[in-house]
């Protein structure tokens, strides 16, 4: 509809008009220059000499600018020229011929050594703590040891060509991949095109053309595996090391700091060995244009060079960067791709759930089999190096065993040691449900544990410096090799090593969450009943605040813009992530849609068919006539309404239980009579088939008139898929899509933007229910917290509903030309709002949507020939 467009190429333009700006700024500047430099017995000099001077003044500033730029990485330049023949001295006299007096040394090695030579390859390196010599001490001693992990592998000799850093940028995140895709196509339209140099970053996950890594399928594996083969090298002269110091008579005369390589070709990811294709990759992006990630992929493939790193080795020179959520709003993700947001422009669109979804960044979890998993190998660890460890190590790895031990006591409810006898809210839910929930504040949490007095930002530190997490995960990895045999899974990692890793970084970021501020947020202690397994008991940080985070954004930048078509209420998003910006810093501007009214049809349908009301409250929606009678509306809808419907639930359960009461009935044999029915899928790789499927029985649709499509509120459907033309010519929303009253999390957050904004009292308000109503999970009881809320709690509540329906009944009509019917299908969009306790509905739809809507109908019939009208007239519209 215009909305991306409009603001991308209004920000592109006013980037341009400022660089134009600031160059005629530069030349009045250096005329004005010239004019004085020329004051002084200059006047009868000839023009050619002033400029011969001027230019010999520039040449000299510019090769003072690139000897600045440049300095460091020609130093670096001779140093691996200077390397590369220590190297080749190396490899010459590595041989067993070169050494012959040495062969009985590497014999003994090999013999009688090979177990310790290869667990010292796990061994870490001497940690000073700060009362030794400084948290920073490990890195001074690895000064002279340093080896710099790089992407583009040893072939690196031009890289200190770098393109300067492009000052003035525009930032343009989305949520999804497939979003930023689609605004990728909308630019290629626009002459900004051909005028900017753009770039598109995306996940690994998503770039990566590595078979071998991308057959782990889970993000997380695919991230660690990257990393470890770069670190592969390393690796490599680790276990070398290890042969220096026990030949060290042999190889003094190596030099080079003792460094001793493999060969290229015996390390690292085989995409990132030469450095030549990934100029080559990023030359073709220069020449091609703009790519979004798609192309940048294929492009990878061909030149078989990683588009990853290809990428994002393009930032410093791009005008615009396309990257998703993720990498913007996380100070982790912009620090590791360097993004600098200084005097930028940042553009987040779709940011109706940008707080929801900024703060869900940095929520930590971790999960009891994540937590055994660590504590066993720690325990391992620990036992077969503690007699070569030095006593920093020794120190910091008990500490991690004393944490680990605590959270699993919390798990498990182990009351050994009366540790649990301060957590009372938790044993109340034991009573109730066979899983309970409890909350704490973090200071209470680490004082119920007894574990206040560690200090966890040198512990961070530690972890962080000495590498213990790759240590212990790789000891784990080889111990559990060795013991099952051959249980090594195709790709050559033992089955267990990605889960240690990830479990040992999930360790890491809950120990990291521990470390804000006590009211940022909550630790949510997920268990079970004593006698049962355990499965599925975690531990989970929920941060409740994005107020600090977001300001690190708004102060760099130049300008944020806020873009979505459901932004509405904006006073909620203002409280929550910039209440402290002056009102003159904030400007809100909205305007109507493009679709003229006739295109549009919005219907609450309260009544069926057969005259019941449509009542899809939790405790009436599972009812069989409840379902019987949106199934009989579905087969009328199928013979009025041409080409697509596409039907939101509630939930994916809900969804299911509908289909198969349908099934049972015969109401989808019905259905199925008149048109196609397809499901949207749990998982994400499957949708793209389930909607070619879809689109393939609307184009193609005899004998029958179209198809349908049932899709999940919340799910990938309802976001960023668009559904124009006759993908979806109807959309109709079944009920209001409140989420569960009975997840915790919703409940902290509800309680804490509940205390939002209360001047009047330092105070947060205390909710009129008790604790062991509170914490016994049930649908009730968060009820109950929602009624005691006096306004913003509740507001919070209703507009996460809203907001979901906005968005999934904005999949339709999505150009000027386009019309679709909606249809809000519960009692409740119709009713009257002074018998509710809530806010109307309606009153939250979008203005367009609210002006062209039907709210009262007296029966169906009324529905089914607004509907006959509505087709028939689009219908002999586009005719015409």
């Amino acid at each position: 509809t215009g909305k991306t467009l409009s603001i991308i190429c209004s920000a592109l333009q006013w980037v341009l008009d400022q660089r134009q700006k600031d160059q005629s700024e530069k030349r009045v500047e250096s005329d004005d220059k010239k004019g004085k430099n020329g004051e002084i017995g200059s006047d009868d000099e000839p023009d050619w000499i002033k400029n011969f001077v001027v230019n010999q003044d520039n040449q000299v500033d510019e090769k003072k600018s690139k000897k600045n730029k440049h300095g460091f990485a020609s130093e670096k330049y001779k140093k691996r020229m200077n390397k590369d023949s220590h190297r080749d001295l190396f490899s010459r006299n590595i041989d067993e011929e070169s050494f012959p007096e040495n062969k009985e040394c590497k014999r003994s090695v090999k013999k009688n050594d090979v177990v310790d030579l290869d667990d010292n390859e796990f061994l870490l390196e001497e940690y000073e703590s700060e009362e030794e010599g400084g948290i920073g001490s490990l890195n001074s001693k690895r000064k002279g040891n340093k080896f710099t992990v790089n992407s583009s592998s040893e072939e690196e000799e031009d890289e200190f060509e770098e393109e300067e850093e492009v000052k003035l940028k525009v930032y343009f995140c989305s949520r999804t991949h497939s979003q930023l895709s689609q605004f990728v196509k909308e630019l290629r339209k626009t002459i900004f095109a051909n005028e900017m140099n753009v770039v598109s970053l995306g996940s690994r996950k998503n770039f990566c053309i590595n078979e071998e890594v991308l057959r782990l399928g889970n993000s997380t594996q695919i991230n660690e595996r990257c990393l470890e083969l770069q670190k592969s090298k390393k690796k490599e002269i680790s276990k070398m090391k290890v042969l220096d110091i026990l030949c060290t008579s042999s190889l003094q005369n190596l030099g080079a700091e003792g460094k001793v390589r493999r060969t290229k070709a015996s390390s690292g990811c085989p995409m990132l060995r030469k450095h030549k294709l990934q100029k080559q990759f990023r030359d073709e992006i220069s020449h091609q244009g703009v790519l979004d990630i798609e192309d940048l992929v294929q492009l990878g493939r061909n030149i078989g060079t990683c588009p990853y790193y290809g990428s994002r080795s393009m930032i410093t020179s791009a005008d615009l960067v396309v990257l998703p959520y993720q990498s913007l709003l996380s100070k982790a993700s912009r620090e590791a791709l360097g993004l600098n947001l200084k005097d930028s422009i940042v553009i987040i669109d779709e940011a109706h759930n940008l707080a929801d979804s900024l703060i869900s960044m940095y929520d930590a979890k971790i999960t009891l089999s994540q937590l055994e998993n660590v504590h066993s190998h720690i325990e391992k660890y620990f036992g077969r190096f503690r007699s070569l460890l030095g006593p920093g190590n020794r120190r910091y790895i008990q500490t991690l065993l004393v944490l680990t031990r605590a959270f699993l006591r919390v798990l498990l409810n182990d009351k050994d040691g009366n540790r649990l006898n301060t957590c009372p809210d938790a044993e109340k839910g034991v009573r109730k449900n066979k899983t309970f929930d409890s909350s704490m504040a973090i200071n209470d949490f680490l004082f119920s544990l007894n574990i206040d007095n560690i200090n966890l930002i040198k512990l961070l530190q530690y972890i962080k410096e000495s590498n213990i997490m790759h240590k212990v995960s790789g000891y784990g990895d080889k111990m559990t090799t060795m013991q099952k045999g051959s249980a090594v899974e195709e790709n050559g990692e033992s089955c267990d090593h990605g889960s240690i890793l990830s479990g040992f970084q999930a360790l890491a970021n809950m120990l990291l969450s521990l470390t804000n501020n006590d009211g940022d947020g909550r630790i949510i202690i997920s268990r079970k009943r004593p006698s049962s397994s355990g499965q599925g008991a975690y531990l989970k940080y929920v941060m409740l605040t994005g107020e600090k985070i977001f300001s690190e954004i708004v102060h760099e930048a130049h300008a944020v813009i806020l873009a979505g078509g459901t932004l509405q209420p904006i006073e909620e998003t203002r409280e929550r992530l910039f209440p402290w910006l002056p009102s003159d810093h904030l400007h809100f501007f909205s305007c109507s849609h493009i679709v003229p009214p006739e295109s549009i049809l919005p219907l609450a349908v309260s009544h069926g068919p057969s005259g019941r009301s449509f009542d899809f409250r939790y405790g009436s929606r599972s009812s069989s006539t409840m379902m019987e009678e949106l199934g009989l509306l579905l087969c009328n809808l199928a013979t009025v309404i041409p080409e697509g419907i596409v039907v939101f639930f509630s939930s994916f359960e809900y969804e299911g239980q509908v289909y198969d009461a349908w099934k049972t009935s015969g109401i989808l044999e019905r259905i199925l009579k008149k048109k196609h029915i397809f499901r949207e899928p749990r998982k994400n790789t499957e949708i793209e088939v389930i909607l070619k499927k879809y689109k393939e029985a609307i184009d193609n649709p005899a004998p029958k008139s179209g198809a349908i499509l049932l899709a999940v509120v919340g799910g990938k459907i309802s976001e960023g898929i668009n559904f124009s033309d006759g993908m979806g010519r109807c959309i109709v929303m079944v009920g209001l899509p409140y989420p569960s009253p009975s997840d915790i999390e919703l409940l902290e957050r509800v309680k804490h933007i509940e205390s939002l904004g209360d001047t009047s009292s330092t105070e947060i308000p205390k909710l009129s229910i008790s604790e062991e109503e509170y914490y016994g999970g049930d649908v009730q009881s968060g009820f109950s917290i929602l009624r005691s809320c006096r306004r913003r709690g509740k507001e919070y509540y209703e507009n996460l509903c809203m907001k979901a329906v906005n968005q999934s009944i904005g999949r339709a009509i999505r150009h000027v030309n386009d019309y679709a019917a909606i249809l809000l299908v519960d009692i409740r969009y119709a009713s009257d709002s002074s018998k509710r306790s809530f806010s109307h509905p309606s009153s939250k739809l979008p203005q367009w949507i609210k002006e062209s809507l039907v709210s009262a109908t007296n029966n169906y019939g009324e529905v089914h020939k607004l509907l006959h009208q509505f087709f028939r007239f689009n219908k002999n519209r586009n005719c015409n």
